[in-house]
């Protein structure tokens, strides 16, 4: 594991990440705001799909009591930060609940099910793809760009392998960028419904910076667009009230 390294507090404490410093991926709020998607009374069996150092996955650990959950993790060197978060002692309360499996989410078939995700064996799946593009934010850092670069097709893969492991009637949740709404959407066909759409703005005056998708497994219901989050209020550097509930593990970001 790299020596260099960080012990960062989520949820006011409630939940600690040992994560990179100077290198790869650091967690904050879309990893937040992705974990409040799930409903605060959530129980069951969830898969956090290329989890890092487990932000998502313990966030709603934290907030969901009855919760299992599994931290997934294509890469070994972020599944070993993943490891020491459940080691470190401030998560004594939730190790016992969360566990990591180092596993490509994009594998399929037998490939899927040999790397330990089973079908139909979560009630929940949430992910953080990477979403940039490949000329975009250019970095030399390989871990950070196995985090942030956007292959070919992957919302189609994870998606695709959310639909296998995750049983009927189930839920899914993504976060991304606006950009991504097509072919999330498009991948969403077919294997999950009823569909709900939160934008999330930084102010009220701007352009939406990150969408929150939720769906259901098999379902046949609708889309729906629902109020936006806006992370500032006007004239305002700090979390607006209801983004500070959010980003604390105080709220649900569809309100239930």
């Amino acid at each position: 594991m790299s020596a260099a390294f960080t012990i960062d507090a989520f949820h006011r404490g409630n939940f600690w990440l040992v994560q990179p410093d100077g290198k790869g991926h650091r967690a904050g709020m879309d990893a937040m705001m992705l974990a409040a998607a799930v409903p605060s009374g959530f129980s069951g069996r969830l898969a956090d799909f290329g989890a890092g150092a487990g932000a998502a996955g313990l966030a709603v650990a934290s907030r969901c009591p009855q919760t299992e959950v599994v931290l997934v993790e294509r890469s070994p060197e972020m599944a070993d930060f993943a490891e020491r978060s459940l080691a470190y002692s401030g998560n004594a309360h939730l190790s016992n609940r969360v566990s990591v499996l180092v596993a490509d989410v994009a594998l399929s078939g037998r490939g899927r099910v040999a790397a330990g995700l089973a079908d139909s064996s979560f009630d929940y799946a949430i992910m953080n793809p990477p979403f940039n593009a490949r000329h975009d934010r250019k970095t030399p850092d390989t871990l950070k760009q196995q985090a942030h670069v956007m292959e070919d097709g992957l919302f189609g893969q994870w998606i695709r392998s959310a639909a296998a492991v995750v049983r009927p009637r189930g839920g899914l949740a993504v976060i991304a960028r606006p950009q991504s709404l097509q072919a999330i959407l498009d991948a969403l066909a077919g294997r999950f419904g009823n569909a709900e759409i939160l934008p999330v703005h930084a102010r009220a005056e701007t352009a939406a910076i990150r969408i929150v998708i939720r769906a259901v497994r098999a379902s046949r219901a609708g889309l729906t667009l629902c109020p936006p989050l806006i992370l500032h209020d006007a004239g305002k550097d700090l979390f607006s009230p209801r983004a500070d509930d959010i980003n604390n593990g105080r709220a649900s970001l569809f309100g239930d």
